[in-house]
């Protein structure tokens, strides 16, 4: 028997292997097929080129496909490259000192070629390291530069504990020495501050030293500098520490550590703040320090950009190493990352911490080992892989110091660099030294690569004037190269001629030139459409139309050629189906087919035999349990004339003739020995079956049967009579038990269990001890176990059994201590065999037996298990069958889950068993003896063997959870029988489950699929999870559900392997058509079959989908398409020939069709008709003026022809079409107007059973039960789900459906229906809403250009507005391009992932080159068309504007090498903005995204924007109300201008109002707010749009309400809730704010005691949720009435949970009566035109709004607009503005309720050139501006010094002094206050005096 298994395992084996799916390589010769023998072998590694003259298959192709076309080996011209290995001295760990090998390498590479080198590193344990400090000077850095003095000795002494060769050295910086950055006053120039030295950039203090005590006396000598902005210039201090290395004094075989101490954060390249960006050049990358080590370009250079340090950085192997305060610590964190290894630390406020930070960051970089190839030329890609082959990631290389590190670099030659291949890249771009060294390491593995661009040597021979070529050509590489005049192959047709003979394209018996499949051209040649497809001279060969074996063309295992398959080596047949090697037909003992056949076509031919054969020509005996039991029958009756076939007639049909022989051969020496009693006389006979010998001319098997049988001694018949007796006995004690006892069943079990022959007859117990299970090949979350049942197989038993989980753990282990909440509410599954047959239906959750049997479950269980104190209805019921359960297993099983307390699990158990034995659970039949009932870690339930049989599935839960150990074990114990007479033998059985830590995870993309028969082949993709890079395998098989294996598809299994970055691969599946028989049912059957994924190899696992189901829908009438009429009449004056064509049937699936004309005499037009689905009409478009012969009266014919596969052409399939002289006049047409008659009668009824489905993106399907009653017809409304249904649009239909077309793709709709007759409409339906599909996206929205720098843009975009569906992705595309928009480089893509980020800043784009930039976008369905503009950065216009950068915005680096090509970081990461932006060059519209604003081009401090010119980033404002001792008073200045009739409205500018502006960022920096992550804001005033009069008083000293609200938004969760103090007689005593969720919930309280804080913040909010803001006064008279607001931080969150905002996401701020974000669009140098929506939920009709103008610094008049109008989008032109003068502007809505709350945005209108002599700052730096302050505040204003703010400098201090005197506060500054705006890239510094 074993022998047999192992034979057919072996077969099973190979059929795998054959039926394994494999693909094609793509091959990359087409392309050059007509090119020369040079350009085909340069094309690819594998391209090979045939010489012989007369060869005539294509020339150009892979090397098996040319010889396969009939050329020689000898003339197939081939290219090979080289690899050496020029230097390779061995590692001398004894050396202190980074070394590799090999040293030299030298490699060529063909295109597409990879090569492989292995590499040993080696770093000691302790090494030489330069350690260089570079510190911030600035003013705030004083206590750390003095701790750091006084720890010098502690310093050195770490050095040396780092290493034993070691020098230190030490630099400082602080920032350019130029406006804005440094106080340029001559005083400050000189002592920024006291006891300080002046201002610098960056200085080389202390060279790298071994002398620790000089540099310790260096340091002491060192005194702190100072600037003015919190960003400093450490950019340049770290480029030149870098490129100066002999000043600096690096050495070249130490470790090179740069320790970056600061707690500012940095400027950057063109970022903004510098006032210079864009005008200063960028930096050249040059050492520049003088003898003093000073930098000297700082003034005349930008600073460096972020890509640049870390390539210098790289080149020079300097690993830097942040040290930071908590201030700064996440910009540098987020800056880390771009670097290929470097460490970030936590630095205390004093420096104090700073040594024992580098020494962690030390040992921390020791640890790691990143491995890079530096000078790479852009022709190579290298990557580097561990020793087992697994491509690494930087920095994953764990080597250790001291020991010898092992790797492998794989370097890799593109084929193509942009668009151009690689061999006509210039020389550098193909050719170079390629570095390949760790990032710590200096010495490097050199390797010279080069691009192999191979020439052919017959090149050189060429023959001229051949004869070949009939004298008109030279012969090369054995094909024509014709001179001017002469075409075709062999040059004999002249060009003059314009041969236009195209009978030349005709081959025998063809009708169609070129067999419809290519061109004509002159001479008679033809050229196909699709070279790749068809090929012959007469395009007349498909290559995809050879023969095919198990649905693969040429079995996968050939090439299609010339109509016939030309096989791979090793294979054979008319479609590739023969292996050529007999290894299918080996037999178990290694002969081929057992010497009895021949092998044919990879399988055994067997001679016949009335002896059943194996499929190696073995005899098989297996039918009938084995040789020996096969064969007695025959050998009894032709030895003995006994047994069976004792009848002559019976034994003649043996097959096969016995021997007689005296004695036996030994056992060892034949195939079977086999013996039998002979029942007739109690003997024994024996014989044996001996194979044929190879040299025997009887092909049968030898039987040897001994002549002499083995008879016992004496006869026993005198026993007979005793067993009978006996027998008689024992049926007389059967029939007693039965007659009685009253349970006969249970009696009759319990009789023969007293009796001592059956008692222990009967067993059952587990059929396994133990079962070992990867977690990873995890198909199910239960395991079916089998346990079988021994002995008398009559009777029923039933066994109970339990499963405990985890019990490898001890007693003592950490979790078995942790006992469970016994109160806790947990899920109980629960399963049940119900007493019904399992149909079809019931696996389709939504058939209508499946609904209905799941409420008749849950209504009887509900009922059962109301019992149980705190248990929940049932609920995700569904329903299974069970295969290996006996007689019952077509009986459904119900699953369920019951919710209730875990201490209920016993009684749950109890009562569940105990209905079960009683056969009901309520009024549900359910079959006992089944019944399962788990919790999280423990199971019981019973099965039951029925009547003959012996083994059934006990099915076992697993536990399987994240929080299981490694490897778990579960104990499955069979505890009792409770009815029956089985005694339980084995008890026990162990499943241990292996935790692996996956690398992938494979699994199908969706559980089901469904295919028509008509597309032949069903595509099921399976995608590749990758964790860690690496190769892969897994295995899939088909199965059969509903559908048959070879009679509806052909089955498939075999073994997938998944390369280290391969995502995804696709299974074909060949589907068959229906037989005739199966066409003609009326029931036709659903048909399905699975496929599973099992197997997973190499750490992979199995993920969400194991499983698919592929449903084959039976194709549907294809749809005929033809033309509408049969003739079409036009006249010479017609613009165009319209001619349409229908489609009928099959409507909801895209086709086409192509036409043509026929007998046209002045032009042969043909192209293709594109029907989408739910189109049923096209049009033919003819332009008779776009041809040049003059238009004239002619007859044209049309044809339609070659449809495709889902359609047929109908009956008129051409059409004629009449073009006559003089104008054409249509014929009058008569309509017969009916009359109505009426029909007795009522209203009609409303249609029922209303359906609707989507079928395409822009169709929706109706379907509906006829109204009784003859209506007229039916009336189908149909609106955009939330639009009113007024507005719905009405289709008329005669029958019970509708097709609703031209709908918007992915768009929710509404829809109903109501019948109609004479009487008139009947009763609706109820709505119905269906959602159409998705669709592409359409083209983005308009690009917007702002333009940083000659060489830096930022590109905008807007969301489609057909986004249909959702946005996942977009692609950038930007190529230099001459006048004539041709490309003039290469073009480079960037994929932004994240949909939200719709900004790209491109650098280091060439200066004055016109770029071409396309964007587009993608979403579930694919990618959608491109919008595209071009811009040239040199030509903008001249007066620009200040538009805002958006954080989080990708930046490329558009000149750095490959390893930066889609180098991505993000701008908020730096949070710094560039200035001197451009206007924005505009094409497009933006939109607003199902009625709310786009909230991807949020951004902190920001709302949406429209066209970048400014992203109404609102700033919060706070104010105060000053009183004087005689009451208060209110400054107001008032200027309105009024554009209608309306209400009169005043604003007013309020004492002490702080805030500001930000160009270019529009951050919300209100200089009163403590937290500078403020990134939006909205304002809320009185409703009223008036202030409170001021006599109104609820009762005196009791105060006023509130007047203004400000809600800053801090963050997703965050909030900032600040109030204007409001009006009161009394002294305030303090605050009460409250706030809950919009829709209910906790009231929450924060109380404010002190009355000089006006602000609170929020932190516990949800995101996206609605929330009511209550703020109100406190005085001794009692509290005011409170001012309320509604407010909503928006953001996204993680899809899994909704109340947890996505980390990094943008968020704003939104209320719905508020109007949505302001844009602005500069007109000209006065003028700006403001725009806004429509609030989404106003509180009221709207009227109109009214829109406020101020200088955000005062100085001017505040204008008022007003404008009328409830529009979705408002705008407003301003005019009469200043230059670089920021202004405020506040939008509010006015509605019949009031107004609403304010909108603010900020914007600046600058000069040009952006000087520092602009109007307003020559005006603010003379002037000297004295506040007269009033002597009473009632309210504080906090203003924050923060590190963001660019009004305040180091050295600005604003101190206020509080003296209590009398219940008076008085507020003094005593102090100069300087007060600094950006503008327009200009310093405006304006001196203010308070004076009280």
């Amino acid at each position: 028997m074993g022998r047999w298994t192992l034979h057919l395992s072996a077969v099973l084996g190979l059929l795998a292997v054959l039926l394994a799916c494999s693909y094609a390589k793509e091959n990359h010769c087409f392309a050059v097929r007509a090119g020369t023998c040079s350009e085909c072998l340069q094309a690819w590694k594998d391209c090979a080129y045939c010489i012989e003259e007369t060869f005539t298959g294509p020339r150009c192709d892979l090397y098996e496909n040319i010889i396969a076309h009939g050329c020689s080996a000898a003339a197939a011209i081939t290219a090979e490259s080289s690899m050496a290995i020029d230097r390779k001295l061995r590692i001398n760990t004894k050396l202190k000192q980074s070394q590799v090998s090999p040293q030299q390498v030298s490699m060529s590479l063909l295109a597409g070629e990879e090569k492989e080198v292995d590499v040993e590193v080696f770093a000691p344990t302790k090494g030489p390291l330069d350690l260089y400090i570079l510190m911030d000077f600035s003013n705030s850095m004083s206590d750390d530069l003095n701790n750091l003095k006084r720890m010098g000795t502690e310093l050195a002494s770490l050095v040396k504990d780092l290493s034993d060769d070691y020098t230190i050295g030490f630099g400082k910086f602080v920032d350019k020495v130029v406006e804005p950055q440094t106080d340029m006053r001559p005083s400050r120039l000189k002592v920024p501050w006291p006891n300080s030295d002046p201002p610098f950039s960056f200085e080389n203090v202390i060279k790298l030293t071994g002398n620790a005590s000089f540099f310790d006396s260096e340091l002491q000598r060192e005194k702190i500098s100072g600037n003015l902005d919190a960003p400093e210039g450490g950019f340049d201090a770290i480029l030149q520490a870098a490129v100066c290395g002999d000043k600096i004094g690096w050495r070249d075989n130490s470790t090179h550590l740069l320790v970056f101490s600061t707690e500012s954060s940095f400027h950057y390249e063109a970022d903004g703040v510098n006032v210079l960006s864009g005008i200063l050049p960028r930096n050249d990358e040059g050492c520049h320090l003088d003898a003093e080590g000073r930098y000297t370009k700082d003034t005349k250079q930008d600073y460096p950009s972020i890509p640049t340090l870390v390539r210098l950085l790289g080149k020079h192997n300097i690993i830097p190493i942040f040290a930071v305060t908590d201030h700064s610590y996440t910009y540098y964190e987020k800056l880390r990352d771009y670097f290929p290894i470097a460490e970030i630390g936590l630095l205390q406020a004093d420096s104090s911490n700073i040594l024992t930070l580098m020494q962690a960051a030390v040992e921390s970089i020791r640890s790691k080992m990143s491995i890079r190839a530096e000078d790479k030329p852009k022709a190579f890609v290298a990557n580097f892989l561990d020793t087992s082959g697994r491509v690494v990631e930087h920095g994953a290389f764990n080597f250790k110091p001291g020991a010898i590190g092992n790797f492998k670099m794989r370097l890799s030659a593109q084929q193509m660099v942009g668009d151009k291949p690689v061999c006509q890249m210039e020389q550098l771009g193909k050719q170079g030294l390629i570095r390949v060294k760790p990032t710590t390491f200096n010495a490097a593995v050199n390797v010279d690569a080069t691009i192999l661009c191979p020439t052919c040597e017959c090149e050189k021979s060429a023959i001229p004037a051949a004869a070949k070529c009939h004298g008109n050509g030279d012969l090369v590489c054995g094909r024509c190269q014709c001179y001017p005049g002469w075409q075709s192959t062999f040059c004999n047709c002249s060009a003059s001629s314009a041969t236009q003979d195209t009978s030349r394209c005709l081959g025998p018996d063809m009708k169609d030139l070129c067999s419809g499949r290519g061109d004509c051209l002159d001479c008679g040649t033809c050229v196909c459409y699709k070279p790749d497809q068809f090929e012959g001279e007469y395009c007349q060969y498909d290559r995809t139309q050879c023969q095919r074996y198990g649905g693969f063309l040429c079995n996968d295992r050939g090439s299609c050629i010339r109509g016939r398959c030309a096989c791979n080596e090793g294979w054979a047949g008319d479609a590739c189906e023969c292996p050529n090697s007999n290894a299918t037909c080996l037999d178990s003992k290694g002969g081929v087919c057992n010497g009895r056949g021949e092998c044919v076509c990879g399988l055994c031919k067997c001679p016949e035999s009335d002896i059943g054969m194996t499929s190696t020509c073995g005899p098989n005996f297996e039918a009938q349990l084995g040789v020996c039991e096969g064969t007695r029958s025959c050998v009894q009756c032709q030895a003995w004339k006994t047994g069976d076939k004792k009848d002559k007639k019976e034994c003649d049909k043996c097959p096969f003739k016995i021997v007689l022989v005296d004695e036996l051969k030994e056992e060892k020496d034949v195939l079977h020995s086999c013996s039998f009693r002979d029942e007739e006389d109690d003997c024994t006979y024996r014989y044996n079956v001996e194979e044929w010998k190879p040299d025997s001319k009887v092909k049968e098997l030898q039987f040897q049967v001994l002549k002499k049988k083995d008879c016992p001694a004496a006869s026993l018949l005198w026993l007979l009579p005793l067993l009978l007796f006996l027998l008689l006995l024992l049926a007389l004690l059967l029939l007693c038990c039965w007659k009685f006892c009253a349970c006969c069943k249970t009696c009759f079990q319990s009789c023969l269990a007293l009796l001592p022959c059956c008692k222990g007859g009967r067993m059952v117990g587990f059929k396994e001890d133990e079962y070992l299970l990867r977690q990873s090949l995890l198909t199910s979350d239960h395991l079916d176990t089998p346990m079988v049942r021994t002995g008398p197989p009559k009777g029923t038993d039933v066994v109970r059994w339990k499963v405990t989980d985890n019990v490898h753990r001890s007693p003592n282990h950490p979790q078995a201590l942790t006992k469970p909440n016994p109160k806790e509410t947990i899920q109980f599954p629960i399963s049940l065999r119900l007493n019904r047959l399992f149909s079809e239906n019931l696996s389709r959750p939504e058939s209508r037996d499946a609904e209905q049997l799941r409420k008749e479950v849950s209504d009887n269980l509900n009922e059962v298990y109301k019992q149980i104190p705190g248990a929940q209805k049932v609920q995700k019921t569904s329903f299974r069958k069970q295969k290996n359960a006996g007689k019952r297993q077509d009986f459904a099983i119900m699953d369920t889950v019951l919710s209730a307390p875990r201490s209920s699990y016993p009684d749950i158990v109890k009562l569940t068993q105990k209905n079960v034995q009683s056969g009901n659970l309520h009024d549900l039949k359910v079959v006992p003896g089944y019944y399962t009932v788990a919790t999280d870690r423990e199971a019981a339930g019973a099965i039951e063997f029925q009547e003959g049989v012996g083994l059934v599935d006990v099915h076992v839960p697993l536990f399987a959870k994240d929080e299981d150990d490694d490897k778990k074990q579960l104990l499955v114990e069979a505890t009792d029988v409770p009815l029956g007479i089985a005694e339980i033998g084995k008890r026990f059985v162990n499943i241990t489950i292996i935790k692996e830590h996956a690398t992938g995870i494979f699994s199908f993309l969706q559980p089901a699929y469904t295919y028509s028969r008509g597309d032949g082949v069903a595509h099921i993709p399976i995608s590749k999870e990758i964790i860690e890079e690496g190769s892969s395998q897994v295995t899939y098989r088909t199965r059969d559900v509903t559908a048959k294996d070879k009679k509806d598809y052909v089955g498939m299994e075999g073994d997938l392997t998944f390369g280290p970055k391969e995502t995804q691969k696709m299974v074909p599946v060949r589907l068959l058509e229906l037989s005739e028989k199966d066409g003609l049912l009326a029931d036709k059957q659903v048909r399905q079959f699975a496929i599973d994924l099992s197997n997973p190899r190499q750490g992979a696992k199995l993920g969400r989908y194991p499983r698919t189901t592929v449903t084959i829908a039976d194709e549907p009438d294809p749809s005929v398409m033809m033309f509408k009429k049969g003739s079409q009449n036009f006249s010479t004056s017609d613009p165009t020939y319209t001619i349409p064509v229908v489609r009928t049937r099959n409507q909801d699936t895209p086709a086409t069709v192509k036409w043509r004309t026929k007998k046209a005499q002045r032009f042969e037009l043909s192209d293709i008709l594109k029907f989408s689905p739910g189109e049923t009409e096209k049009n033919i478009v003819i332009d008779p003026r776009a041809h040049p012969d003059p238009i004239q009266s002619e007859t044209i014919q049309l044809e339609l022809f070659d449809p495709s596969s889902n359609a047929t052409v109908g009956e008129r399939k051409t059409t004629l079409v009449n073009v006559a002289d003089g104008p054409h006049h249509k014929p009058l047409v008569m309509e017969q107007v009916q009359h109505k008659s009426a029909i007795k009668g009522g209203r009609l009824s409303s249609p029922t059973n209303l359906k609707a489905k989507a079928t395409g993106p822009k169709n929706i399907r109706l379907n509906w039960d006829a109204v009784s009653g003859n209506p007229t017809g039916y009336k189908v409304k149909y609106w955009i789900y939330g639009d009113p249904e007024k507005d719905a649009q009405v289709l008329d239909v005669k029958t019970p459906q509708a097709d609703l077309t031209g709908l918007y793709p992915y768009c929710d709709y509404e829809m109903r229906v109501c019948s109609y007759n004479s009487l008139g409409d009947g009763t609706d339906t109820d709505v119905v809403t269906c959602q159409t599909l998705e669709d592409v996206p359409g083209v983005p929205g308009r690009l917007a250009f702002n333009v940083i720098s000659p060489t830096v843009t930022q590109v905008s975009w807007g969301e489609p507005a057909e986004t249909n569906g959702n946005i996942t992705a977009y692609e950038v595309i930007y190529t230099p391009i001459d006048d004539e928009l041709k490309a003039v480089g290469p073009a480079k893509k960037v994929k932004i992932d994240n949909p939200k980020k719709r900004m790209l800043l491109i650098e280091n784009l060439q200066r004055a080159q016109t770029y071409k930039y396309k964007v587009r976008a993608m979403n579930s369905i694919g990618w959608g068309p491109f919008k595209d503009a071009t811009i040239n950065l040199a030509s903008q216009p001249t007066r620009p504007m200040s538009i805002p950068i958006i954080p989080d915005v990708p930046i490329v680096d558009a000149e750095a090498g490959d390893e930066y090509d889609g180098y991505l970081m993000y701008s908020n990461e730096v949070l710094r903005s560039p200035t001197g932006s451009k206007t924005p060059s505009v094409s497009g519209d933006d939109y607003t995204i199902n009625g709310k604003w786009d909230q991807n081009f949020l951004f902190p401090g920001g709302s949406a924007t429209r066209n970048l010119s400014s992203s109404s980033s609102p700033i919060s404002t706070m104010g105060s109300n000053y009183k004087g001792a005689g009451g208060s008073f209110i400054t107001d200045t008032n200027t309105t201008y009024m554009s209608g009739g309306g209400s009169h409205r005043t604003d007013m500018i309020r004492g002490d109002m702080h805030s500001s502006e930000v160009i270019m960022r529009k951050r919300s920096e209100n200089r009163s707010y403590m937290d500078e992550n403020i990134r939006d804001s909205i304002v809320m005033g009185d409703m009223s749009g008036n202030f409170p009069d001021l006599d109104a008083r609820l009762s005196p000293g009791v105060p006023d309400t509130p007047s203004r609200l400000v809600f800053s938004a801090l963050g997703p969760t965050a909030l900032k809730v600040s109030w204007q103090e409001p009006r009161c007689d009394r002294d305030l005593q303090g605050y009460c704010v409250l706030y809950q969720l919009l829709n209910g919930g906790k009231m929450n309280t924060v109380n404010v005691t002190n009355p000089a804080e006006n602000s609170v913040i929020i932190q516990d909010l949800l995101p996206n949720q609605s929330y009511l803001f209550k703020v109100k006064a406190k005085s001794q008279e009692g509290w005011g009435p409170e001012r309320e607001g509604v407010i909503t931080i928006e953001s996204a969150v993680d899809p899994k949970s909704p109340l947890s905002p996505m980390p990094g996401s943008p968020f704003t701020l939104s209320t719905p009566s508020a109007p949505g974000p302001l844009v602005f669009t500069a007109l000209s140098p006065d003028s700006l035109q403001l725009s806004w929506e429509k609030p989404r939920k106003p509180n009221g009709n709207i009227l109109g709004y009214v829109v406020t103008c101020e200088q955000l610094h005062g100085g001017g008049d505040l204008r008022s607009f007003e404008v009328n109008g409830d529009t979705a989008e408002t705008s407003l032109t301003v005019p009469n503005l200043t230059e670089n003068i920021p202004y405020k502007f506040k939008v509010q809505a006015r509605t019949t309720q009031g107004f609403g709350p304010e909108r603010e945005g900020i914007i600046t209108i600058e000069s040009q050139d952006g000087s520092a002599s602009s109007q307003y700052s020559s005006q603010s730096m003379s002037s000297r501006e004295i506040f007269q302050m009033p002597t009473e505040v009632s309210t504080r204003t906090n203003i924050s010094h923060t590190m963001m703010d660019p009004f305040f400098s180091d050295g600005a201090m604003m101190t206020t002094q509080h003296m209590e005197s009398g219940g008076m506060v008085t507020r003094q500054v005593t102090k100069e206050v300087v007060q600094r705006s950006v503008m327009g890239g200009t310093t405006v510094t304006k001196k203010m005096f308070y004076e009280s």
